[in-house]
Parts: C-alpha cells; structure tokens; sequence
C-alpha cells in the first residue's frame, strides 16, 4: 500500500470525472476475467443529462486519492422512487444506496463507504442499501462467486477481497442474486419438452417474434409487462416512460427478433423474454475504447453475430397469471424457441439465465428446470445508519 495520507473529495470537474472512470481499468488491467466497458457508455451512464435515472434521483461520486494518486471511488446516491416503495420489498423511506466501488487496499474501501454513508446521512437516510451501480436495473450487488470466468454482458465483475471489506465495514446480506449457466446445444430435460408440446397443442397461446419494424411499440410493450410482472419483487423500483425509452434506444443494436419472444394468450401479451448475444465476447480485447478502429469491427459484428453464450436479462409473465401453471408452460415455451434459433443462427451453444434473486422460488425452478446450474452469485447488503 502506497504511503501517504488519504483524501477523499467529491468529483466536480472533468477530469475528476475521468479519473473515476478510468480507474478500474488500472486495477483490473491484470485480471483475465475482467471485461473493460465500454468507456463512453460509462461516461453517459453517470451523465445527468443522458442518463434518465438522474430525473428522479440525485448523486455524488467521491474519488479517494494518496500523495496525488487515485486509489479508490464510489458513489453515492439518493433514489426518489425507490424511497416510495414499500419497505417490504426492500427500498422504502429513508433508504439510499452507494455503489461502484473500487479501491487498492481495504483501508481505502472502508473509508469510502463511510464518505457514502455520511453523505446519505447529511440528506435524512437512516438505513444503506449497496452496492447498486447506479440502480437495481443496472448492476446490483458485488460478486462473492464466479470469479474464474468473464460476467455476460451487462453483468458486473469484482475483485474477491470487496465483499470481506463491505462486510467488515459493519454490513449484513440481504439479498443475493444468481446467474444460471446452461448448455442450450443440446435438447432440454424430457419433462421440459411435454410442458412445451402440450402448450403448443393450446390454441389460445400463441409465441410470437418481436417485429423490429415497430420496435419502439415493441419496447414499450414488453417493459410494461416487465413493470407489472416484476412490482412484487424485491428491491423493485418502477421504470419510468424516459428509461424504457432510454433502454429500448441503448440495446436496440443487440437486439435481434430472433432472440425476443413475447406470449400471448388468447391474444393479450402476458409474458416476454429477452435474449441478448454476449458482446462481452467481442469487446474484452478492446481496452474500452471504440476508436480508432473497434467501432467498425463492432459494427461488423453487430450485422450477424455469432457467438458461444446468449445472456436471458430480462423475462417476465404478468402478476395475474404468476400463480397458474400457465406461467411455467409459457416460460418453458419461450426458452425453447429461442434456443433453438440461438444454436441455429447464432451459432451459441451455452445459456446464462439470470440475474434472479435468491427469494425468487418460481425463478429459480425454472433455471434449474432447463439444467442450469448456478455459476456466479451476487450480494446486495444493507447497514442501519
């Protein structure tokens, strides 16, 4: 650990604001598992004027510095519509949240999260929800499992000592969240298979592709079925017209009507999923950077991509069918349409479903029903402040 006294001060300029993204790249640069985001994507992710999560939030990013050096960052945030959720499902009043957090040694990362703490403390939190990076849509949690091999797209990487340092810095688990990997080149178990026969026998279900033709339409259908599925979650906080804007734009170029599926049964859409190829594939060797030359090899790429892993982020059934047995036939039906158009077209031949939360039991069967098995866990903590 390099000497010298710490200092830790808020990021108000530009190039503070650069050091803060820029430090992970110095920290990670040896760690074979680690996938570097893209740099302007990260840029407008913490940009209030991109980034519509700033319309009903507000934030600090903190910097942590020794004899000059950069050596540590987080953030630190306030979510107005997570403080109207009910305290049951995890947010609620008094609730903030801290989140991408980096440090070289555990003295750094303690003291920053104190930064954080004090921070939501001088705004009238009383209780600490982390890490979120920057809310539950995003990156949630800290990874405590799964450390030999690169996360999927839009999923987050860690190093192993951050969840000690959090839990030493007085935290307490209170909720996990699990990724299932899976071979999808070869069939599903037999009982998978009746369950979709016997829904495809169903003339009230009908499994259709999304129309990219319409995609705005097509978004906003299958966010708000996410809105209504996903509201009895835990640690959910609804998506606003400007994010489900915002995300239809940002995974437009990933998005292939291959890969989406919606169901509808006697003909209402009550249930989507998304499937998304991992570009995580194709962008670990570019440093972060898309110019001066990654931007036309992504392009390329992006035209037909073929890759080893499809990433499941987001599937949902609408709450007034989660309790019938429909909701699994319908899910079942789903994954299997997909895969095989993402072996055939694609040329994939592993899964990730998830994340899904620990409390999930339905969520989770399905996972282990199609032959998942868990290959990284994710923590999310809470602290009374």
């Amino acid at each position: 650990m390099q000497g010298g006294e710490l200092r830790i001060s808020p990021v108000g300029s530009k190039q503070a604001l650069d050091d803060f993204i820029d430090l992970p790249y110095r920290l990670y640069a040896d760690d074979p598992n680690w996938v570097p985001p893209l740099r302007a994507d990260v840029a407008e992710l913490l940009n209030p004027e991109k980034n519509p999560f700033y319309g009903h939030a507000e934030g600090q990013l903190f910097l942590a510095r020794r004899a000059g050096r950069v050596v540590g960052r987080i953030s630190a945030h306030i979510d107005k519509l997570a403080l109207a959720q009910p305290v049951e499902q995890g947010m609620g009043p008094g609730t903030g949240n801290w989140g991408m957090l980096d440090a070289e040694d555990e003295a750094t990362a303690k003291a920053l999260i104190a930064t954080a703490e004090d921070w939501l403390k001088s705004r009238g939190m009383t209780r600490v929800l982390g890490p979120l990076s920057l809310s539950v849509w995003d990156e949630p949690g800290v990874l405590v499992k799964g450390f030999d091999h690169p996360p999927t797209v839009m999923m987050g990487h860690a190093k192993p000592e951050y969840h000690q340092w959090i839990e030493s810095s007085g935290y307490q688990t209170v909720q996990e969240l699990f990724t299932y990997a899976l071979v999808i080149d070869r069939d599903f178990p037999e009982l998978t298979n009746r369950i979709v026969a016997i829904g495809e026998k169903n003339d009230r279900i009908k499994i259709r592709r999304v129309d990219k033709r319409k995609f705005n339409d097509e978004a906003a259908l299958i966010l708000g079925i996410l809105n209504d599925a996903w509201s009895d979650n835990w640690g959910f906080v609804p998506l606003t017209e400007a994010e489900i804007a915002y995300v239809g734009k940002k995974l437009k170029p990933i998005v292939y009507e291959d890969l989406i599926r919606i169901a509808e049964v006697d003909g209402e859409p009550v249930a989507f999923m998304m499937t998304l190829p991992d570009i995580n594939e194709k962008i670990k060797s570019f440093g972060g950077k898309l110019f001066p030359f990654n931007w036309a090899k992504l392009l390329w790429w992006l035209r037909k991509p073929q890759v080893r892993t499809m990433r499941v982020p987001l599937m949902g059934v609408v709450k007034k069918l989660q309790a019938s047995r429909m909701a699994s036939q319908l899910a079942f039906m789903m994954i299997e349409y997909i895969r095989r158009d993402a072996i055939t077209k694609f040329g994939a031949s592993r899964g990730e479903f998830g994340w899904v939360l620990g409390s999930n039991g339905p969520m989770r069967s399905v996972g282990e029903a199609v032959g998942g098995t868990v290959n990284k866990v994710y923590r999310i903590y809470e602290k009374t402040l």
